[in-house]
């Protein structure tokens, strides 16, 4: 097959959409699969990132590029004609969308679209007006126009045939994210990150992710206020994850609280770091609100990381029994857990060795082996 492939998403500073993309295509193009392969590096006028415009991913092994679009303006005048559009996907036989927006009419070839989430739908005050109505606009015609869709996780195409049950649920097939971590060649060595605390030695609790409201780290800064009022040890809570919307005041808020001291925000960190945290906190803290799938929890458990998280939407997919899950608006409970584990370093270790195990049992393979199915599925389907 010829396939067209969306990588608009991949580039340095990517994100759980982007890491979904890019360890699909590693995969993919591993596999030894006779397909071929043309990277669109933009795709769509919803997301635009002007570095893929001069991003070469996988150019040793063969693969082909789509248009070359640096700026957004450029972008949105080549992907709203319908024509030029038309005319550039005319070759494919599958094309695989992967940024959230999906074309407003029938492609000639199969389209396929993967879906994330649909936390824009359910609980619109956590995100911007602009990304709202492109992510709903997107899903929408991906319910009208794809031929299949790819869910990351259980959870996520129950949230979609909820709000569009015109589409079969046999259209939707479910493909689990892996580790980034756990992908075969993938060999990087931990790296302390800089800040002073991590070269004194001091055990600290971690909370990966965007900062944002789905992310609920507001909640977990209550919560460890309260855990120090109670007369908690005086353990570092970090935060690392880059900036994202509607959490205007949060450094503000965290220079305010009497703990402040004790309180870090990292910001955006290098794989490399992220994988030394995970593998040197005392407990992984996700009190999401909402999550397509969690890749934080399952990387985290992937290095040790004993996990503390949220029982909503996906997580408990995830975690099952080899973690705790809460309420991520139970501030007692959650205080409550963190005091009980950290009095309890045999239990904690167990939970560590049991997310490692939970861990492995999602893996990039059957991802790749999953996906290729549905491509010949989807290509048996267009012949007959």
């Amino acid at each position: 097959m010829n396939i067209a492939f969306d990588v608009s998403q991949t580039g340095p500073r990517k994100a759980g959409c982007g890491f979904y993309a890019a360890a699909l295509i590693d995969g993919l193009l591993a596999s030894g699969a006779p397909h071929r392969y043309t990277l669109l590096t933009s795709f769509g006028d919803f997301f635009h990132d002007p570095s893929q415009a001069a991003a070469f991913p996988h150019r040793r092994q063969g693969v082909a590029y789509g248009p070359r679009l640096p700026r957004r303006s450029d972008a949105e005048a080549f992907w709203r004609d319908r024509q030029r559009v038309n005319d550039q996907l005319a070759g494919f036989d599958l094309v695989h969308a992967n940024n959230f927006w999906c074309p407003p009419w029938r492609l000639r070839s199969t389209l396929i679209y993967t879906l994330y989430d649909l936390s824009f739908a359910e609980h619109p005050e956590w995100t911007t007006e602009k990304n709202r109505l492109g992510c709903f606009q997107g899903v929408l015609q991906a319910s009208l126009r794809a031929d299949w869709l790819v869910a990351i996780s259980h959870a996520s195409k129950r949230a979609f045939l909820r709000h569009f049950p015109h589409v079969p649920a046999e259209r939707v097939r479910v493909i689990h994210p892996a580790s980034r971590f756990d992908q075969p060649g993938f060999d990087l060595q931990p790296s302390q990150p800089r800040a002073a605390l991590f070269r004194s030695g001091r055990p600290f609790l971690l909370s990966t992710g965007t900062i944002e409201p789905r992310k609920n780290q507001r909640f977990l800064v209550e919560v460890y206020q309260r855990f120090r009022e109670r007369g908690g040890a005086a353990i570092p809570l970090v935060f690392a994850g880059g900036k994202g919307w509607l959490m205007e005041g949060f450094e503000k808020d965290l220079a305010a609280s009497p703990w402040a001291s004790d309180i870090h925000l990292l910001g955006y960190v290098s794989d490399r770091e992220l994988i030394w945290l995970y593998r040197n906190c005392l407990l992984n803290l996700y009190p999401s609100h909402y999550e397509g799938f969690g890749l934080p929890v399952l990387e985290g458990m992937g290095q040790g990381a004993a996990v503390l998280s949220s029982s909503t939407t996906s997580l408990p997919e995830i975690v099952a029994d080899a973690g705790i899950l809460l309420a991520p608006d139970d501030r007692d409970g959650w205080v409550e857990a963190i005091e009980s584990l950290l009095n309890q370093p045999q239990r904690l270790a167990g939970l560590a060795a049991a997310a490692r195990d939970r861990a492995a049992a999602f893996n990039w393979q059957d991802s790749t082996r999953q996906l290729l199915e549905l491509y010949e599925e989807a290509a048996a389907a267009s012949a007959a």
